[in-house]
C-alpha cells in the first residue's frame, strides 16, 4: 500500500444495520461488514428503535474488528474514522457516534462526522470510480426523496423534494397494509413484476415542482380497506404494480425535466429505493436521450459503511474534522434541502 493512500474506517448505525468498512482513497472497498437485524425486526413488522439500539451496542465492536481484519490492516494503518451522526434513529446513531469518539480518543485518529444522506450519494463513487461532479442525483430513501444538483463533493443544490412522506416510507407503509414481510420494498418489487398496473392512482409530482406521497399512500390504504369491507379479493400483484408505477413515474418525469434544465449530461440515483427494478429500468432509458446514467450496485443501495467511508474521504481531504462534542442529529437534512412538513 502506498504511503499517500488514505484509509478511512466507516461506521454506520443509523437504523437496523450495524456496519463497518475500510475504503481506500474514497473509491476502493477493502472490507465491508454489515450485520443486519432484519430477522429480529420482521417479527414486529418494522424497526423497533430500542431493540435496534441494544443490538448495535452488542455488535459494534465485533463488526469494526471484522472490518479491520478483512481489510488486512490495524488501527495504526488508518487515516481517520468516519461515522454517521444523522439522519436516523437517535438511539441507534448514538451508539455509532459514541463508539467512534471513543476509538478516536484512544488512538488519536481524526474523527469525521458524516451525513448519512450524503453517504448514499457517495455510494456511486464506489460502483463507478469515473463519476465526478457536477451531475444530477435522484435521491430516494426511507426518509428522503430529493432531486439534487451535486456541484462538488461537498456542495449540493436541492432542486425539488417531498413535502411529506418520502418514497421509501410510502413503500414501507403500503407493504405493511398488504401484510407483506419486513422490509417491504423488495417484496413489492417482486410482486409488481407479476402484476399489471390496473389500479389508477394520481401522480406524486406536484404543480409546484415538489412531490407528495401521503396521498398515494392513503389511496392504496383506502383500496385495501374498501375491498375488505365489501368482502372483495384484492389482486395484490396488480396493486403493487399500480402503486410502484405511480410512485416512480412522477419521480422519473421530474428528474428528466430537472436534468434537461440543468445543462448537465449525467444522472445518478441513490438511496434504498434505487434498488427498485422499475426505477432502475426507467432511469436507464435516459441513455436513449444521450445522458450518462450511474447507479449504485445493489449491495450499496441500502445502509452500509462503505458509502460513509467514501464520504469521509472527501471530508478528510478538506480537513473537515469533528471534535468530541459530536452528538447524534436524528433529523439531519442534506445541505440545501427544504424542511419537510411531516415528521420522518
Amino acid at each position: 500500500m502506498k504511503t499517500q493512500d488514505v484509509l478511512i474506517l466507516g461506521i454506520e448505525s443509523s437504523c437496523d444495520e450495524t456496519a463497518a468498512a475500510v475504503v481506500k482513497n474514497g473509491r476502493e472497498v477493502l472490507s465491508n461488514v454489515v450485520l443486519s437485524q432484519i430477522d429480529i425486526h420482521k417479527l414486529y413488522g418494522g424497526v423497533v428503535p430500542e431493540i435496534a439500539s441494544r443490538n448495535h451496542v452488542e455488535a459494534i465492536d465485533k463488526v469494526v474488528a471484522q472490518a479491520l481484519c478483512d481489510a488486512g490492516i490495524t488501527l495504526a494503518d488508518l487515516s481517520a474514522v468516519a461515522v454517521t451522526y444523522g439522519a436516523g434513529l437517535v438511539g441507534a446513531l448514538f451508539v455509532g457516534v459514541s463508539f467512534a469518539k471513543g476509538l478516536c480518543q484512544a488512538t488519536g485518529l481524526p474523527l469525521i462526522a458524516v451525513n448519512h444522506i450524503e453517504g448514499h450519494i457517495c455510494a456511486n463513487y464506489i460502483t463507478s470510480p469515473s463519476l465526478k461532479p457536477p451531475y444530477v442525483c435522484l435521491l430516494t430513501s426511507g426518509g428522503h426523496t430529493s432531486i439534487v444538483r451535486v456541484e462538488d463533493y461537498d456542495r449540493y443544490v436541492v432542486l425539488c423534494s417531498t413535502v411529506d412522506d418520502a418514497v421509501g416510507e410510502a413503500f414501507d407503509k403500503v407493504a405493511r397494509v398488504l401484510s407483506l414481510p419486513y422490509p417491504g420494498g423488495p417484496h413489492i418489487d417482486k410482486l409488481a413484476k407479476e402484476g399489471e398496473p390496473t389500479y389508477q392512482f394520481h401522480s406524486v409530482a406536484l404543480a409546484n415542482g415538489h412531490f407528495s406521497y401521503s396521498g398515494l399512500k392513503t389511496a392504496v390504504i383506502n383500496v385495501v380497506h374498501n375491498a375488505k369491507q365489501k368482502g372483495e379479493q384484492i389482486n395484490v400483484p396488480n396493486l403493487c404494480a399500480s402503486f410502484t408505477k405511480a410512485a416512480i413515474d412522477g419521480l422519473v418525469k421530474r428528474t428528466l425535466e430537472e436534468l434537461e434544465k440543468s445543462g448537465l449530461n449525467t444522472i445518478a440515483i441513490a438511496g434504498g429505493v434505487s434498488a427498485n427494478s422499475y426505477l432502475r429500468s426507467q432511469v436507464e432509458q435516459f441513455t436513449n436521450k444521450g445522458y450518462k446514467v450511474y447507479m449504485p450496485s445493489l449491495w450499496l443501495c441500502g445502509d452500509n459503511a462503505a458509502m460513509i467511508a467514501s464520504r469521509g474521504y472527501y471530508q478528510y481531504l478538506q480537513q473537515d474534522f469533528a471534535n468530541f462534542t459530536l452528538d447524534a442529529v436524528p433529523t439531519l437534512k442534506l445541505r440545501g434541502e427544504r424542511p419537510s412538513k411531516s415528521k420522518e
